[in-house]
C-alpha cells in the first residue's frame, strides 16, 4: 500500500470541493511553506513539495477523476511529481503553478532569483497493455520498453538572444491612453530563456535525442478495458532540459477462454449430461484463480444459474469481490445405441419424464431475483 497521505487531506479540503477551493487551499498553504520564508527548513520544503503535488493531481480535471476511483494506484506509483515530492525540482513547482503565487515571474512576491523563465514540460507518451483476466484479478507488474526522447548528454546553453534569457517579450505600444506594456512568451525559446550553443550532432536543436527505457507499470487489480492509468515522468523530456512529460497505459483486456466478463462478476457456461442433470453429479469448473468444485443437485434443470460468491473479480472502484455465475446446460447426445434406445423409450412413458417447466413454478422468477441480488 502507498504511504502517501491523502491528497484531499494534504490540502485540506472535501471531496466536493470545486477548483477555486482547491486552489485557494493550495495557495494558503504555499505560501505558508514558501522556502523564501523557511530557509534551510527541510520539513517546510517537504510540505510545499507534498501541496504542490496534491494540487497538481486535484487541479487536473482527467487526473482527479482517475484519484477519485483508484487512488494512489491510479496515479500508476506516482503523481506528477513522483513520491511525495522527494524526486521534485522546485523549479518544477514554480514553472507550472508560478500563477498561484500572483505575478508572472514564477516566484511572484517571493523574490525574481527565479527570473520570468520557465521549465519546460515534455509531450505525454501512450502506450496499449494487454492483461489476461488473471493479471486483472490480481493486479501485476509490468515492464515495457518505452522509445522516448530524453534529454541529451553533451549540450551546453546559451542566455536566448531574443528575450536576454528571461523567458519573455515585452512590447510596448502607444494608444490613446497613453504607453502600453505586455508581455508574452518568447516564441523563439517557448519561454525556456536558453538555446543551444553546442551540442552532438544526433541531438535536435532543442538539445533532445531518442533512447529506450523500460519502464516498471504497477497495475491495480480489478482494472477494465479502456482504463487509463499515468506513470508520472516517464514521458518525453522537456526541450532545452525541461522536466518529462506522464506514460499513459491504455488497458486492452485480452479475451478469456472460459469465463466471461461482466464487470467485477464472471459467467462460465458448464456442460453435464442427461444422466447427471437427472442423479445429480460434482463437477469441476475454473475459476480465475484455479478451479473449484460444485454440486449439481438431482434434477436439475438446464438453463439452471449456480452462484460461487466471491469467486469473482476485486471492484477496482470500491471494496468488494464480485461473483461468478455458473450457467447449467444439460447436453443431449445426438446418437444412441440401440439398447439405450430401449432404455430410453422404457423411460418416456415413466410420469417422472413428464416435462414440468420451471416456469410454471409461481415461485421460480423470484429465486431469480434474489440469486443475482
Amino acid at each position: 500500500m502507498s504511504n502517501k497521505r491523502d491528497y484531499y487531506e494534504v490540502l485540506g479540503v472535501s471531496k466536493g470541493a470545486d477548483t477555486a477551493e482547491i486552489k485557494k487551499a493550495y495557495r494558503k498553504l504555499a505560501l505558508k511553506y514558501h522556502p523564501d520564508k523557511n530557509e534551510d527548513d527541510t520539513a517546510a520544503e517537504d510540505k510545499f513539495k507534498e501541496a504542490a503535488e496534491a494540487y497538481e493531481i486535484l487541479s487536473n480535471a482527467e487526473k482527479k477523476s482517475r484519484y477519485d476511483q483508484f487512488g494512489h494506484a491510479g496515479m500508476g506509483g506516482a503523481s506528477g511529481f513522483g513520491g511525495g515530492g522527494g524526486g521534485m525540482n522546485m523549479d518544477d513547482i514554480f514553472s507550472q503553478f508560478g500563477d498561484i503565487f500572483g505575478g508572472g515571474g514564477g516566484g511572484g512576491g517571493f523574490g525574481g532569483a527565479r527570473g520570468g523563465s520557465r521549465v519546460i514540460k515534455g509531450s505525454n507518451l501512450r502506450v496499449k497493455m494487454k492483461l489476461t483476466l488473471q493479471e486483472i484479478a490480481e493486479g501485476v507488474q509490468k515492464k515495457i520498453k518505452v522509445n522516448k526522447l530524453v534529454n541529451a548528454h553533451g549540450v551546453t546553453y546559451k542566455d536566448c538572444g531574443t528575450c536576454n534569457g528571461t523567458g519573455r517579450i515585452t512590447r510596448v505600444s502607444q494608444t490613446f491612453l497613453g504607453a502600453m506594456q505586455t508581455q508574452s512568451t518568447c516564441n523563439v525559446c517557448r519561454g525556456a530563456g536558453k538555446m543551444i550553443d553546442k551540442k552532438p550532432k544526433e541531438v535536435d536543436d532543442q538539445g533532445l535525442t531518442r533512447k529506450e527505457e523500460v519502464v516498471e507499470i504497477e497495475i491495480p487489480a480489478g482494472v477494465e478495458e479502456g482504463m487509463q492509468l499515468s506513470v508520472s515522468g516517464k514521458g518525453n523530456a522537456g526541450p532545452f532540459d525541461g522536466i518529462p512529460g506522464d506514460l499513459i497505459v491504455v488497458i486492452e483486456e485480452l479475451e478469456d477462454e472460459n469465463l466471461r466478463r461482466d464487470g467485477e462478476h464472471l459467467h462460465y457456461d458448464a456442460y453435464v449430461n442427461f444422466v447427471d442433470a437427472v442423479l445429480g453429479e460434482t463437477i469441476e469448473i475454473p475459476t480465475v484463480s484455479g478451479k473449484a468444485k460444485i454440486k449439481v443437485d438431482p434434477g436439475t434443470q438446464s438453463g439452471k444459474v449456480l452462484r460461487l460468491k466471491g469467486k469473482g473479480l476485486p471492484m477496482v472502484q470500491r471494496y468488494g469481490q464480485g461473483d461468478l455465475f455458473v450457467h447449467i446446460n444439460v447436453w443431449t447426445p445426438k446418437k444412441v445405441s440401440n439398447e439405450e434406445k430401449e432404455i430410453l423409450e422404457k423411460l418416456k412413458e415413466s410420469e417422472n419424464f413428464e416435462p414440468t417447466p420451471d416456469y410454471h413454478d409461481k415461485g421460480f422468477f423470484q429465486r431469480m431475483k434474489d440469486m443475482f441480488q
